[in-house]
């Protein structure tokens, strides 16, 4: 009997929808929607607008990721372009920037995760911190374990987590359209003459579209899988032309719903919208919101610690130690999870370093930029180049005048000197790559420790795929 391989498991289209979904919807559609009202001036007809605007902006922005993933269908896929349109130094900053970026993002979603799992227990007072970091340890310590284990138990969890999810929204959308087909004049006041309010200013309304499109982003995910799902080049478009009009959909009758029951200035006031909704409007299932809540930030959590794993994983050119490109006999990169996971568990213990990392942010947007510029060079440099797919032309030039708005934008309106420690911090990634890379230095005690480590944690080094 064959021996069975080692090397990353592939999937299908299905996988791959609930992947996007996960990333696309988070949990800011449960708990503060409200960025978008307050720089709309409270104008509903205009806001319910600029949630279009942005859902289609970001369709833009996954479409120029996605001819990126399927003229190179590989995991880690944006990594890999930087590498051949710039260079290595360029891709290497772009590594190392996503090793502190990632664990950060994760930290913050465990952290809120554990909010909403230990508030009802203190419904008269604030949590104590130790319990809660205590639980927000045991979740991300589970969440690295589970994954470790390979992909079948996150699948199962990824797919349960969803459904509650969706079925949440679906509640809360379906019931929105009830409510205005009854036609009572509380429900549908608010959407008779729903422009004729005050219209925002210039920077507000740009703003607001900011706000916006951040909240639906994240279609870009699929960069980091792409060299495991089945054939990729077919795939990545079915998900996304099938899971972003959702969104769309989704998005804009859940926000119907709210304000089919709430003023828009209940909606500015409120902590969390979806239970102040449920409140009013089925009374009995508001427990229920926070559990939801809850079980959409591990959906994403799990998401995010599995996606960030290949990222690492995928420094196999040479740029990351060996250990981060073998797999365990559960064909999960091990050692990447683990260094993820340990990684994410430092700003937890010292929270106020999550303040510090959320800054690289600003570095995210850079990387955008670059990574447009890199498929406009392409098409001048390699015009022969096979690509299944092209994006339409102005679709990128559009994605990058979004993204250096919000890199210029924070500097404008409110200057600070982390933004100068943020560059500093990526720029010292040049400490390790010129001596280790460029220089191609030998640390003899490195490799010995790579061979220890590598029989105590059982990884090896992936078998090559058929495809491949």
């Amino acid at each position: 009997m064959d021996k069975e391989k080692i090397q990353l498991k592939i999937f299908g289209y299905c996988w791959g929808t609930s992947f996007l979904i996960i990333n696309v919807i988070g949990v800011g559609i449960f708990v503060t929607p409200k960025e978008v009202w307050k720089y709309s001036c409270m104008n509903v007809g205009l806001s319910l607008c600029i949630w279009t605007v942005c859902a289609l902006l970001s369709m833009m922005t996954t479409l120029c990721s996605a001819e990126i993933n399927i003229t190179f269908p590989r995991s880690g896929a944006h990594y890999y372009f930087l590498k051949r349109c710039f260079s290595k130094l360029i891709s290497f900053l772009n590594l190392w920037t996503s090793l502190f970026l990632m664990p950060g993002l994760a930290a913050s979603q465990v952290l809120l995760l554990a909010e909403y799992s230990i508030e009802p227990f203190y419904p008269s007072c604030s949590a104590p911190k130790l319990p809660k970091k205590c639980l927000v340890l045991a979740v991300l310590w589970t969440v690295g374990i589970l994954n470790s284990r390979g992909v079948k138990e996150v699948t199962w969890l990824q797919t349960a987590s969803l459904v509650l999810k969706m079925a949440i929204l679906g509640l809360i959308s379906l019931s929105g359209v009830v409510l205005l087909v009854k036609g009572r004049k509380e429900n549908v006041e608010r959407f008779q003459n729903s422009f004729d309010t005050e219209f925002p200013e210039a920077s507000e309304f740009i703003e607001a579209i900011f706000q916006g499109y951040f909240a639906i982003s994240g279609g870009e995910c699929l960069t980091c899988i792409a060299g495991e799902l089945k054939k990729p080049r077919k795939t990545i478009p079915r998900c996304i032309f099938t899971v972003l009009p959702l969104v769309t959909i989704i998005y804009l009758l859940v926000h119907i719903s709210y304000l089919t029951v709430l003023t828009p200035r209940e909606i500015l006031s409120s902590d969390a919208v979806a239970i102040t909704w449920t409140d009013r409007v089925i009374p009995s299932l508001t427990w229920v919101i926070p559990f939801s809540i809850s079980a959409s930030i591990f959906s994403n959590l799990l998401v995010n610690v599995f996606q960030s794993s290949r990222v690492t994983y995928v420094g196999q050119e040479g740029q990351l130690p060996l250990l981060f490109n073998m797999l365990n006999i559960h064909s999960s990169p091990f050692i990447s999870v683990l260094v993820f996971v340990t990684m994410t568990s430092i700003p937890i213990v010292t929270t106020n370093l999550i303040d510090l990392i959320s800054y690289l942010y600003f570095v995210v947007f850079i990387w955008s930029v670059l990574s447009m510029i890199r498929i406009l060079k392409l098409r001048y440099q390699e015009p022969n180049l096979p690509r299944p797919y092209k994006v339409f032309f102005p679709f990128p030039l559009v994605t990058m005048a979004i993204s250096l708005c919000l890199v210029l934008v924070p500097l404008v309106k409110s200057p600070h000197m982390h933004y100068i420690y943020v560059c500093l911090f990526v720029l010292s990634g040049l400490l390790f790559y010129i001596p280790l890379i460029y220089f191609k230095l030998r640390l003899v005690w490195f490799e010995k420790m790579t061979c220890y480590l590598q029989l105590l944690f059982n990884v090896c080094i992936p078998d090559v795929a058929e495809e491949q």
